[in-house]
């Protein structure tokens, strides 16, 4: 770190061209990433479900349909009456974006035709078969929505890709918004945390340059593997986030050794021995974190953890590059740091609280974050559906209305009986059908067609796909006993859903090893210390913990779910997935920068007391301010009407209250206290690695 700091010194404009010339590269590489990047992604491809129905769709065409159209008549005509104009706008659109024809009530025929149109005659519905894989057909949605808008003819819209268009559509436009909303806020504060404009930009212009720079590398990435679009929003997300993070910590402690009488030079040089080296580790480690996303079928998770790792590795070496070359050329502009202001006399006060009772403290503290934990205990994952839709909101409606009154608008279940010693009988086939047709929940059991060794029922289902109630029907139906000499095997969208949440709770605890272990080898790496990563480890589970507890108790249970405007339900998996990723590694990435500077301390002579002193006041002011830019970056995200969305926003605010007050600031350096000599044990010799770092800093030859 000292020789790359001299490096940067000594050519500051230099390094300053280079880097920001390859990121301004980079965002012009991303600047079409949205048009590049997947819609689709949320199933475990290796699954159950999904090899129905691809087994299906090779044979006998798509099941599910990527769009309905529901059609009034209105008053004063009847459903013949506007057959023409329906069939003659549906005409337009090309047939190479189809899979097979558009299925309607008007060309449809019995039994299915009874299932196109509603009991009293004045609706009807036309399906829409996309062709091509999940994103192509999400992609062709806005290609075929105004010929199935018929002029004069009332028309609600619905089906898997129109749904997926609306929810990404919002996303993208919630994107843009807490972007938006949040910049200038962040550079408020930050103004206000550092007293100036000048030194208040510099983590801003990181920030920018990070996301540029992510965008172009998930656009290099779309041309070797599948990328979701979340990609984009977790990359603007972490990549402002974490470079703000970083930049608050290093202008920080440049401030601080400017106060201490050292020079320009030697104060960059000694801030990124100091605190340069614990933003390499914090980076590593959320990378590591993040990493865990790989071990995932879906290509949605894998992309958040492309998205997110392009940005914590972008923000990190702008940090570490741009920030003290900028450092450099404004030199004394940045200021120094102040006397003791309120913040710091407060923590004061508060630290020498926590080590007057350190076991009070643990005691209470850790009391109330299991409270806060406990409904985990009852929580369910689902995944995204229509209820990702505010309450009202036309489309989700028009699902609900279609589910309740035309079973042949909804994915229901589709079956496969497959002989193992050749094609299936009559009257085994007859005996499937009647069995599927007896499981509580379905409407109607319709044969699809017969190829090979194999026949496929398609189920009709009195609920919605994916709800609660479609789930439980699916299970009921695996659960069926098949006729001697034959398979069952289970298809369609609730079946996915069933499939895709299984995969994540079976890959979830080898997500969760890889980060346990990389977190404990790398602070191990930084601390010389085996009690202090343990510790990190523990706490980090912790936050979790309380977080979820009261995610669940919210989304999932519906407390407070009217006052917030979000649908309760299932905790959606993939959303879990990334909360778990964010939080263990910004838990982790706080712990850092406070035991960093504790770890300084002791090496430098002072007993336990007072390095959980003096680590606790040098960091609680930034570890606090860093907390609050990022509940400010990510809190934006409360204000969309999508449910995922805020519980994003929401998760990330509560998680960062719990991680930077109760668990960093009390519980930590209560524990640490009570630990006392056991925090600095580790087998063998350990290497006095911080201190010595800080003591090879001298006062560098004057720059030519």
């Amino acid at each position: 770190m000292t020789a790359m700091a001299r490096l940067i010194i000594a050519r500051p404009r230099t390094v300053l061209a280079v880097v920001v010339g390859v990121m301004l590269l980079l965002g012009l590489i991303g600047a079409h990433t949205a048009d590049k990047v997947s819609a689709a992604g949320f199933t475990d491809p290796h699954s159950e479900s999904a090899l129905v129905d691809r087994l299906v769709r090779e044979h006998f065409g798509p099941q599910t349909p990527d769009a309905v159209a529901l059609y009034t008549a209105p008053e004063g005509q009847t459903l013949d009456d506007i057959g023409p104009r329906v069939q003659q706008s549906l005409a337009t659109i090309d047939p190479s974006l189809l899979q097979r024809p558009i299925e309607t009530y008007w060309n449809s025929a019995p039994p299915r035709k009874q299932f196109m149109k509603s009991a009293d005659n004045r609706q009807a519905i036309a399906a829409v078969f996309l062709a091509g894989d999940d994103n192509r057909r999400v992609a062709a949605y806005p290609d075929i929505q105004g010929a199935l808008e018929v002029p004069g003819v009332p028309t609600k819209l619905s089906g898997y890709s129109a749904l997926a268009t609306q929810i990404n559509t919002q996303s993208q436009h919630d994107l843009v918004r807490a972007e938006s909303l949040s910049l200038p806020l962040t550079l408020l504060i930050l103004v206000l945390v550092f007293g100036g404009l000048v030194a208040a930009a510099l983590p801003v212009a990181v920030g920018v340059l990070a996301v540029l720079g992510a965008m172009g590398v998930i656009r290099v990435l779309t041309e070797f593997t599948e990328v979701s679009t979340f990609a984009v929003n977790i990359a603007s997300l972490i990549g402002l986030g974490m470079a703000i993070d970083y930049g608050l910590f290093l202008v920080t402690r440049f401030r601080e050794e400017l106060a201490g009488g050292h020079a320009i030079e030697a104060a960059i040089a000694r801030t990124c021995a100091t605190a340069g080296r614990t933003v390499a580790f914090s980076a590593l480690l959320l990378i590591c974190a993040f990493a865990g996303t790989f071990v995932f079928p879906q290509a949605v998770l894998r992309s958040l953890g492309f998205g997110a790792i392009a940005a914590v590795a972008l923000a990190a070496f702008l940090s570490l590059t741009v920030l003290p070359a900028l450092l450099a050329l404004f030199g004394t502009r940045i200021g120094k740091a102040g006397r003791k202001d309120r913040t710091e006399r407060f923590w004061g006060r508060v630290v020498d609280a926590v080590l007057r009772r350190p076991g009070v403290v643990t005691v209470v503290v850790g009391a109330v974050l299991l409270v806060l934990a406990a409904p985990l205990t009852g929580a369910t994952l689902g995944d995204i559906d229509h209820r990702a839709l505010p309450a009202g909101n036309e489309m989700r409606t028009t699902v609900e209305e279609l589910t309740a009154r035309f079973p042949a608008a909804s994915s229901g279940v589709t079956a496969v009986l497959h002989g193992i010693d050749g094609p299936p009988q009559s009257a085994t086939v007859d005996a499937a059908s009647t069995a599927l047709s007896h499981v509580d929940g379905v409407k109607q059991v319709l044969p699809v067609g017969r190829a090979d060794d194999f026949v496929v029922f398609h189920a009709f289902l009195d609920a919605t796909d994916r709800s609660e109630r479609a789930t439980a029907t699916v299970k009921d139906i695996r659960a069926l006993t098949p006729p001697d000499g034959t398979e069952l095997r289970i298809g369609g969208d609730t079946a996915a859903t069933a499939d895709s949440v299984d995969s994540i709770v079976r890959a979830m605890p080898w997500m969760i090893l890889a980060m346990v272990t990389a977190t404990v080898l790398l602070l191990w790496a930084a601390f010389r210390s085996i009690v202090l990563p343990l510790k990190a480890v523990v706490m980090a589970f912790l936050s979790l913990a309380a977080t979820f507890g009261v995610l669940t108790w919210i989304f999932d249970d519906g407390h407070l779910a009217g006052v917030l405007g979000v649908s309760p339900g299932p905790l959606a998996a993939g959303m879990l997935v990334l909360i778990i990723a964010v939080v263990f590694g910004l838990s982790t990435d706080y712990e850092v920068f406070l035991l960093s500077r504790m770890v300084e301390a002791h090496s430098a002579g002072a007993d336990t007391a007072s390095a959980v002193r003096t680590g606790t006041l040098k960091t609680a002011r930034v570890i606090t301010a860093a907390a609050t830019l990022l509940i400010i970056v990510t809190g934006a995200f409360t204000l969309s009407p999508l449910t995922p969305m805020r519980f994003l926003g929401l998760g990330m605010i509560i998680a960062l209250l719990i991680d930077a007050t109760l668990v960093r600031m009390l519980l930590v350096p209560a524990l640490v206290k009570l630990m006392g000599p056991a925090n600095w044990w580790t087998p063998g010799r350990r290497r006095r690695l911080v201190p010595a770092t800080v003591e090879q800093v001298t006062e560098p030859a004057p720059i030519p």
